[in-house]
């Protein structure tokens, strides 16, 4: 049976879903499943891909997910099913999410991010990559593998890119019914690549979330050329709770609101200014940040 799950599931939804008039869509579409026997007599990693299908049956929000955790989801106590601890020295293994930094031939420089780890344990790695790559003449941001992270990391890293302050991104918090904005930082450590020399943002199919900010904020105040294909199409953050000893749910709580477009890329991608296929991409930006020199 697995009627508790789908009432603890329902019940996050209904608390902390950006779009609470969804949520009941939702709600409704997962009790019919379960009513079907859709959910019988399978294990947890099964269960928790059928229920994610059905979640997302609804308006194809790709934040909305059940997980599934081999290891055991510890009760807190608390709503969230955050682990703090786990999760920095999973970000220290993944060297912060910098995959490849370099100086490529002709003084370009490259900067491979995998994902946008937390700016509270990022920081210091951001820094330094963004310092390495200050002295070159055009920028490649390869972002064709990134799966999303931290709008505070976005931030510091547009802080590198432009010279006055730009206001990028704000975010509404359904749970507080509060608006967030996010600027470029006042002040940052070291040297800056600046707001003059040419970027050039590789995409994919795969590009999410954070990712997908990081893209589309330079595409909208015109600080850089996206090169590649049309990104993956999520723009609602969110947080994670427990809904059983195995099983934990990704629910948006808020959505960005780009204060140029006024809107943002939920379900739609951001469409790069020169469409090629991903594996072609690089290639594509190389070439022009060579011939630009």
């Amino acid at each position: 049976m697995r009627e508790p799950e789908i009432k603890t599931l329902c019940s996050q939804l209904a608390s902390y879903y950006v779009f609470p008039d969804k949520a009941e869509e939702i709600a409704k579409v997962i009790r019919a499943r379960l009513d079907e026997g859709a959910y019988s007599d399978v294990d947890d990693e099964e269960f928790a891909a059928r229920v994610t299908a059905d979640l997302q049956s609804v308006n194809g929000d790709k934040h909305l997910r059940l997980l599934y955790s081999a290891e055991e989801v510890p009760e807190t106590g608390q709503e969230s099913a955050w682990d703090p601890v786990a999760y920095k020295k999973e970000a220290e293994l993944d060297a912060f999410g910098i995959r490849r930094i370099e100086r490529l031939e002709g003084n370009v420089g490259l900067l491979e991010l995998r994902l946008l780890h937390d700016a509270e344990i990022a920081t210091p790695a951001v820094v330094a990559a963004m310092n390495l790559i200050a002295h070159t003449d055009a920028l490649i941001i390869d972002l064709r593998n990134n799966g999303g992270g931290d709008p505070h990391t976005v931030a510091l890293i547009c802080s590198y890119l432009f010279d006055e302050p730009v206001h990028l991104n704000d975010i509404y918090n359904r749970p507080d019914d509060t608006t967030r904005q996010f600027w470029t930082l006042p002040h940052v450590p070291g040297p800056k690549f600046g707001g003059k020399k040419p970027v050039y943002v590789l995409t994919s199919s795969r590009t999410f979330s954070g990712a997908e900010e990081l893209s589309y904020n330079l595409q909208q105040n015109e600080r850089a050329t996206l090169i590649g294909e049309t990104t993956k199409g999520g723009a609602h953050p969110g947080d994670r709770y427990r809904v059983g000893p195995h099983l934990k749910s990704a629910v948006p709580n808020g959505r960005a609101i780009n204060p140029i477009s006024g809107t943002n890329w939920e379900g739609v991608g951001v469409v790069p200014h020169i469409q090629v296929p991903a594996e072609e991409a690089f290639e594509v930006a190389y070439e022009k940040a060579t011939s630009n020199n």
